[in-house]
Parts: C-alpha cells; sequence; structure tokens
C-alpha cells in the first residue's frame, strides 16, 4: 500500500534530523496525531477563510464579573455584543502560567482554573473559530518539564536548550535586553539554559524529537476541544544554534511544514498562523511556498498606518504596500492595529529612516506610551516596541500634538486596514477603544500591561450603551464597518489588491472580487485637512453606477470630484 504522507513527513524530517531514523520518527508521529500513514491530503491552496471573516484578540479574563469564571463571561459578551461581528476568537493562553500574562506556560494541557475549565472553550468554540497559542519557543521555568530538567529525570531532562559561557554567542539576534543565557542548579551540577524572552521563560530544545512529540500530541489535544486556529508563537527564534543568528534557522522553517502538514491532514480546515514580529521581508518567508504558514501577521501594518495617520503623509505606507506580494491561494496576512503586545518597530526597517522613527517614539511619549528595548548584536539596547493603546497613539499629530480628530483618526485606521488584502483582526481594547492602563501597567512593573487592562462587563455595558461616551460611539460605527466589510466578495482576503496614487494626504487602493464582478475603490484622508479628489483621476467605469458603501451616497457625475473631510474614508463600489 502507498504512503505517501509517511514518506513526505520523512523527507521532512531528514532535513531536521539527518542522524536519525526518520522513518521510524514519522511512524511515532502519525501515530501520535492519530493518522494513518496513506492518509489523504487536504485540497491544495485551499482558503479557509472569506469575506465574512474576522477575528477578535483577547485574554480569557479582560472582560470580567464578580463570581463568574471569565471564559463564562467573555462568551456571554460574545455572543450578545459580537455574534453577528466576528467569526473567529483568538483567546490569548488560558493556560497555568507563571508570568508574562500566560506566555510562561506551566501545563499546556490545562486551562487555568481561575479562568475556567475545557469545557467553556469548547463553548466558545462551538459559537466561533477559535484560535489558541501555541507557545512552541519556551516554557516557564516553574513547569514541571523544567522541574524534571532539574532532577535530570524524563520528561522534561533533555527539553531545554543549553549553552556554555564558551559558545560564539555574538550573533544572536534577541528581542529584549534581559541575559541569554542563565545558570541553573541542577542533579548534575550547574547549567545554562537559553531564554531569548525572560529569565521564568526557558527556551525548548526541538533537537531532542522528542520535543516535536510532545508538541504533536499537544496539538491533537487542542483539535479535540475545538481549536482550529493556531498561533505559533515566536517561531522564528525555535531552533538555535551557537554562531548564527538563532533566528529564521532552515529547521525552524522545515519544522513548521511538519506541523502544518500533520495539522491539516487531521483537519483539513484548519489554520497555521506565524507569529514573527520581524522586518517585512524576514515576515514574508514564513509563507514558504505555500507550505508553511496559511496566514502571516501583517506586522509592518501597525507602526506604519500610525505614522501616516500622525503626520498626515501616507509615502511610506504606500511604496510597502505597493511592494508586498499578493498572497498564494491557501495563504493571507493577517491584518491588525494593535495586539496584546506594543507595536513592534523592527517591522520598520528598512521602510522608515531612523529620524522618522524617532519622531514616532517621541509622539508616542507624549500621547503617554513607553518604549521597550532590545540588545543588538554590538551590545546596544534599540527601541523594539511602543507600548500604548492604539486609542490613545492616535490622539493628535507629530506637528499639533492632541486635537479634537482622535476618534475620527482612530476610526480611519480601521477603516483602512478592514479594507486591505487579508483577514482583518481586531484587539478587544481596540474595538472597545480602551485608553491607556497607567495603573495595571504600575501594578505589573511591565510596560506592556499599558494596553492589557481589564474591564467589568456591567461597566461596559453601560458604557456601550451611553452614546455619548467615546467607547459607544468607537464600538457602534466599527461594528457598522465590519457588517459593510462581511458582505463584499471584493474584500475576499485573496481578492485582487492594486495601489493608488491620489497624493501622499490621501492613501487609496482598489480591490476587485475574484469573480471580477465588483470593484470597490477605498479611499481615505489620512490628514487633518479637507482634501478633494477628481473622480477622473479614480479611472471608476462610466458604465457602472457607483456608491459610497459606508455614507450611500451615489456618484451621478463622474466627471466631477469628492470632498473628503479630514479622516474621512470612502469605499467607492460597483454593486451594494
Amino acid at each position: 500500500m502507498s504512503e505517501p504522507l509517511k514518506s513526505k513527513l520523512t523527507g521532512m524530517l531528514d532535513v531536521v534530523y539527518p542522524d536519525l531514523d526518520s522513518g521510524f520518527l514519522a511512524e511515532k508521529l502519525l501515530k501520535t496525531m492519530h493518522l494513518a500513514p496513506n492518509q489523504e491530503p487536504p485540497p491544495a491552496h485551499q482558503n479557509n477563510w472569506d469575506e465574512s471573516d474576522v477575528v477578535l484578540i483577547t485574554y480569557a479574563d479582560t472582560i470580567r464579573r464578580a463570581d463568574e469564571k471569565p471564559l463564562v463571561t467573555l462568551h456571554e459578551f460574545l455572543t450578545d455584543c459580537l455574534a453577528d461581528t466576528v467569526s473567529a476568537v483568538h483567546i490569548l493562553p488560558f493556560f497555568p502560567f507563571s508570568s508574562d500574562d500566560g506566555f510562561s506556560v506551566m501545563d499546556y494541557l490545562a486551562v487555568n482554573e481561575s479562568h475556567g475549565n475545557w469545557e467553556d472553550i469548547e463553548r466558545i468554540a462551538g459559537d466561533f473559530k477559535l484560535m489558541a497559542d501555541l507557545v512552541i519557543n519556551h516554557m516557564s521555568a516553574r513547569s514541571r518539564w523544567f522541574e524534571n530538567f532539574r532532577k535530570r529525570v524524563d520528561p522534561g531532562k533533555d527539553y531545554f536548550f543549553e549553552a556554555s559561557l564558551t559558545d560564539d554567542l555574538s550573533a544572536v539576534v534577541r528581542p529584549r535586553t534581559s541575559p541569554l543565557l542563565n545558570p541553573v542548579m541542577t542533579e548534575d551540577g550547574e547549567r545554562y539554559v537559553w531564554c531569548t524572552f525572560s529569565e521564568d521563560q526557558v527556551d525548548l530544545n526541538f533537537a531532542n524529537p522528542q520535543v516535536l512529540v510532545e508538541f504533536v500530541a499537544i496539538i491533537r489535544r487542542y483539535l479535540e476541544h475545538g481549536v482550529i486556529m493556531f498561533r505559533l508563537d515566536a517561531v522564528a527564534f525555535l531552533w538555535k544554534e551557537p554562531g548564527t543568528p538563532s533566528i529564521h534557522l532552515q529547521q525552524t522553517h522545515e519544522l513548521i511544514k511538519i506541523l502544518r502538514l500533520l495539522i491539516e491532514h487531521h483537519s483539513p480546515q484548519a489554520v497555521v498562523i506565524t507569529e514573527t514580529n520581524v522586518p517585512n521581508r524576514e515576515n514574508l518567508t514564513y509563507l514558504g511556498n505555500a507550505n508553511e504558514a496559511h496566514v502571516i501577521y501583517n506586522f509592518s501594518l501597525p507602526p506604519l498606518l500610525i505614522h501616516t495617520l500622525i503626520t498626515g503623509n501616507c509615502r511610506h505606507l504606500k511604496t510597502w504596500l505597493m511592494s508586498m506580494p499578493p498572497a498564494q491561494m491557501g495563504t493571507t496576512y493577517l491584518n491588525f492595529i494593535a495586539s496584546h503586545d506594543g507595536v513592534g518597530l523592527r517591522p520598520t526597517d528598512g521602510l522608515l529612516s531612523g529620524e522618522e522613527k524617532q519622531g514616532l517614539i517621541n509622539t508616542m511619549e507624549s500621547f503617554g506610551g513607553k518604549v521597550s528595548y532590545r540588545r543588538t548584536e554590538d551590545g546596544r539596547d534599540q527601541p523594539y516596541e511602543m507600548n500604548i493603546a492604539l486609542y490613545d497613539a492616535l490622539k493628535g499629530t507629530v506637528k499639533g500634538g492632541a486635537d479634537h480628530w482622535q476618534l475620527s483618526r482612530f476610526i480611519c485606521a480601521h477603516t483602512v486596514m478592514l479594507a486591505l488584502e487579508g483577514i482583518p483582526a481586531f484587539y478587544i481594547h481596540s474595538l472597545l477603544a480602551t485608553e491607556n492602563d497607567y495603573e495595571r501597567a504600575e501594578h505589573t512593573g511591565r510596560l506592556r500591561s499599558i494596553n492589557r487592562g481589564q474591564w467589568n462587563l456591567d461597566v461596559i455595558e453601560s458604557e456601550l450603551a451611553n452614546p455619548l461616551s467615546h467607547h459607544s460611539k468607537a464600538f457602534k460605527e466599527l461594528k457598522r464597518l465590519i457588517a459593510i466589510r462581511r458582505r463584499q466578495p471584493a474584500f475576499h482576503p485573496n481578492a485582487t489588491q492594486f495601489t493608488l496614487h491620489l497624493g501622499l494626504q490621501v492613501f487609496g487602493f482598489w480591490r476587485q472580487s475574484m469573480r471580477r464582478d465588483q470593484s470597490i475603490f477605498c479611499i481615505h484622508n489620512i490628514s487633518d485637512e479637507v482634501q478633494q479628489i477628481a473622480l477622473s483621476d479614480i479611472n471608476l467605469i462610466g458604465t457602472d453606477e457607483w456608491v459610497d458603501l459606508i455614507s450611500g451616497l451615489r456618484l451621478d457625475d463622474l466627471s466631477g470630484a469628492i470632498t473628503l473631510k479630514p479622516y474621512q474614508s470612502v469605499w467607492l463600489s460597483n454593486r451594494e
């Protein structure tokens, strides 16, 4: 009997583990995933998404209510307020953890008791596509595996990456300023473990194939609990080798291919998403040849869009958009402009000058933001990300400071994101227009906590019911825009996109449906001044009838012009 799946898997494993019996390891992985060696492959280049897909990003306990498990409260908020708005929910790590708001996982197979249980997770998965984090690069120093590492017993003895103080680590790319190696006393004496992010987050050793087997078992369990979208956290750092940058290594890319192969053979509708907060060209490599990630985070979008709106100049955003390759069928981008992390600055490398980056940083600090740093090869500390709530990030401009256009600017940013090629994702604090949480940042001592606040469900429901509240105004308008977006074939994540040239204060692009029966011209005034655009510059087809999907305005005279108020957007479509 032909065994094409096993054969393909064996070939991939040969690249990662050339000195092992890859056939035996392939059999073990297939058994762990409950797959047959001759399992039928999923359809090639299949899009497991369409224009109706919108993702919400939230912690399990962002929405709370007294005397109720947060996952129960979250489910109520989702079904009552967002059932017709989002199709998928990314619940950030909901496992027992020791630090970093969940990203120092102690037990991958348990739900944090303070949040709820697996039944609560499954209820949410029954109503929405569920995305979960596979925190695959590192694990808590307080986990059972790491305790076993200290005791030198299995499972865990060889699960964590070790190095020596004499190793050449000068080229290692760092996202933090903390020490890379940390001494740990074990039953065999002192050992130095590799910690990319913090002393409490010890990097796993995928050179030990048993670690891969463990994670395949974890993935299968998540699938059984209803997880259908997998976010591979910090995956760029997965494979380490002293003497190299230890980022984006070939083995890392091959391991992603292996995980995708197993996941999509188990569940053809599943989606693998890579989280790689790196410069744009490096980020794009994680799509592979449509055989690695199904989806990659569009990390350059948040800083570039914020820069555009606070400067009133879209030159860099337009240059970036023109350089972006259309994603192959079966792959796409995850568009976001805020998340639980800060606004990354590395994705602007090669896109913004040093002076422009510093101007962006200075403006964010003037709006109450903070800056986190990373350590470079030469030992210098360099700005890594800006920590600020998106609503506050858009409260003014570089030249004028805070102004009265904050809400309009905020809505404009999301209108751009909703129309771009890819799947839009909303961080819950952006959907609610939450402001900087200085108290939480001071309480935790972590800058990222400024945008990781918590809401009492009764309080947020009261705010959303108050028509004068900026939370209510933002929430209602964003829901309205999302509803419009979800009905347009030209907004399919893989529909055609071309950049328009309408000057530096107007950002525009054209989308066309895959059947070529709908065109939408997405035009945004990204400045605080009124802009007038001649319709002849947009090249609208004269035989079609055109309407702005946002305002309902119909264009009767295509030889005329449209006037855009500061931060106003139009979606000009030839069908409703």
